[in-house]
């Protein structure tokens, strides 16, 4: 849920997703789990609704759906402001930061020096403490810890590493314009030892941002753990804008090696579409994962918009919504290995459905047939199709007259399409109205998709979370009919269940 309620006066306001009150927000930050709370912060202006004034905002959840809004954690001054980061959970006092027993949450961030700072134009990375479980910060007097003179070296995530190569803190960081992930080691958090640097690989169509580097089990095998290492950029998607990729491969403590590579150096356009993507939608960006996840689950978080329009979406008085927290598990699909993504969070917590709404196995012809009693603003809607004679079938969502915002599968493209041309507003920005596309594979005869609609986005997860596309739309208030289409032919819905939240 977000931070506050919808209002006639703020019709887009996510149910869903977490947005900030009032004000502007962007990049995740900081992501963890600490003493049963999950903490989200994320790039800030608490001044205005617009891109600026950076500083990490901050909310909570104890059930990753609903969120409470805290103040600032760690605000701008007239030397720096503050760019992404991590925080760890300093539990053996590494950083010395500890006092009277109590271990420290530890923010390495980066810091953006402006001319106050005598490091005009300069990012480096700096560290912040907390002593009251991650609620208020105090910043390092020794900052910044680690300075390359860059002036685009930026977006630490910093991970704990225990093997055969050691024990210590690992920092994984961006030099964006180079497309270079680069490699730190410390024992301390302050003191930090270059070990390597990975790129220019696959897409690198726009700046390299905002990295992430994890262990998973390959098909929950504990003696098969491979490492993903997850690199967002802008612009350079697969659908144009922002997005992230990935990789998958080993990392020793000092290098990590890609076994999923296509292209060298920089990206071979006619091959964009054979890299891995963590999302194939326009608005899904800077994804991150939270530390210290019980039963060590691999949660993120995206933000959910796209740079080419950010500043300009429709929505007041605040700016951007995050996404739905997602689980990531590695699978063997086709021999390889890819992360397959799942919505986290605790459903049950949420309150019932206000309706349902359900389906039994229905052929679909020819046209769009509005589903009675179907309609709404705020929904998951689970349905499994059997591909026929039609060149394409889908649903409808946020419908109204011949407006609505089409989800669908083509199945002898093998591609899954989300068309907002005619979602609502789009006319904000040139490259908003849109038609996107993703690879998508028949499995045991079947589409399945599922498909978490609010008042501002769809998220799509097919194929069991194979592949997913985030999309933001802003329709009318009235717009809130559901329905199923066939193109050229026909086909089956096998089943068609959908939840009310709102």
């Amino acid at each position: 849920m977000t931070a506050a309620t919808a209002t006639t006066t703020d019709i887009f306001r996510p149910a869903l997703h977490y947005s900030a009150g009032s004000t502007w927000l962007n990049d995740p930050n900081g992501l963890i789990h600490h003493d049963g709370v999950y903490h989200l912060y994320y790039q800030n202006n608490p001044l205005d609704s617009v891109w600026g004034n950076l500083s990490w905002g901050h909310a909570t959840s104890a059930d990753l759906l609903t969120w409470t809004e805290r103040p600032v954690a760690i605000s701008c001054d007239e030397k720096e402001d503050i760019f992404s980061g991590s925080i760890v959970f300093d539990r053996h006092n590494t950083s010395g930061f500890g006092q009277d027993g109590t271990a420290p949450l530890v923010a390495i961030y980066t810091s953006a020096f402006k001319a106050a700072s005598g490091l005009e134009g300069i990012q480096a990375q700096s560290l912040a403490y907390s002593l009251d479980g991650g609620y208020t910060w105090t910043k390092h007097t020794g900052n910044p810890v680690l300075n390359r003179n860059s002036a685009e070296f930026r977006d630490p995530k910093v991970i704990r590493y225990s093997g055969p190569s050691g024990d210590y803190w690992v920092m994984v960081a961006v030099e964006a314009k180079d497309f270079q992930v680069v490699l730190y080691k410390s024992h301390d958090l302050k003191s930090w030892e270059y070990l390597s640097t990975f790129g220019p690989a696959n897409a690198t169509g726009g700046v390299w941002e905002c990295p992430d580097l994890f262990p998973l089990p390959l098909d929950g095998d504990p003696n098969n753990v491979q490492w993903v290492l997850i690199v967002n950029l802008n612009p350079g998607g697969p659908n144009l804008g922002s997005a992230g990729q990935y990789f998958v491969g080993d990392f020793d403590g000092t290098t990590f090696s890609s076994a999923t590579t296509v292209t060298e150096g920089h990206q071979d356009s006619e091959r964009l579409r054979e890299y891995r993507w963590l999302d194939w939608g326009r608005d899904y960006y800077a994804a991150v994962s939270f530390a210290d996840v019980p039963d060590n689950r691999k949660l993120t978080i995206a933000w959910m918009n796209n740079w080419e329009y950010a500043n300009s979406i429709p929505t007041s008085p605040w700016r951007s919504p995050m996404s739905l927290v997602r689980e990531l598990t590695l699978q063997t699909v086709d021999g390889e290995a890819h992360l397959i993504q799942q919505p986290a969070g605790d459903w049950a917590a949420l309150d019932a459905p206000v309706a349902n709404f359900s389906l039994p196995e229905t052929a679909i012809s020819q046209g769009t047939t509005i589903l009675d009693g179907a309609a709404g603003t705020v929904q998951r809607i689970d349905v499994s199709w059997t591909p026929g004679t039609a060149e394409e079938f889908g649903v409808v969502v946020r419908g109204e007259g011949g407006q609505g915002t089409r989800i669908g599968v083509r199945p002898a493209e093998g591609t899954l399409v989300v068309d907002r041309r005619e979602s609502g507003q789009t006319d904000f920005h040139e490259t908003f109205a849109s038609i996107d596309t993703a690879p998508i594979r028949l499995m045991d005869g079947h589409y399945k998709l599922t498909l978490f609609v609010d008042r501002c986005s769809v998220e799509v997860f097919a194929q069991g979370g194979q592949v997913t596309m985030t999309e933001l739309i802003f329709p009318s208030p009235t717009s809130k009919d559901v329905s199923v289409y066939a193109l050229g032919g026909s086909a089956t819905i096998n089943s068609l269940h959908i939840s009310q939240y709102a």
